[in-house]
């Protein structure tokens, strides 16, 4: 009990396409695809929000100038 076989995979796609027909499950299966789709943009776009962001490049500092030395 427990172990779904290949017979009760089949079994279950013939009572699902009883029920909804061929068309609903295409509709099914496309809703499905473009939800997936828009959760990973979303996880996408909301990894991008968080990362940090590399500091701004700064020229090199030079060092400063010395007053001229009276001897």
């Amino acid at each position: 009990m427990g172990n779904i076989g290949p017979m009760e995979i089949l079994l279950i796609a013939i009572v699902a396409l009883l029920l909804f027909g061929a068309g609903r499950i295409s509709d099914i299966g496309k809703g499905l695809g473009q939800g997936i789709k828009n959760f990973k943009q979303g996880l996408k776009e909301a990894e991008e929000l968080d990362a940090p962001k590399k500091p701004e490049q700064l020229p090199p500092a030079t060092p400063p100038a010395s007053p001229p030395r009276e001897t």
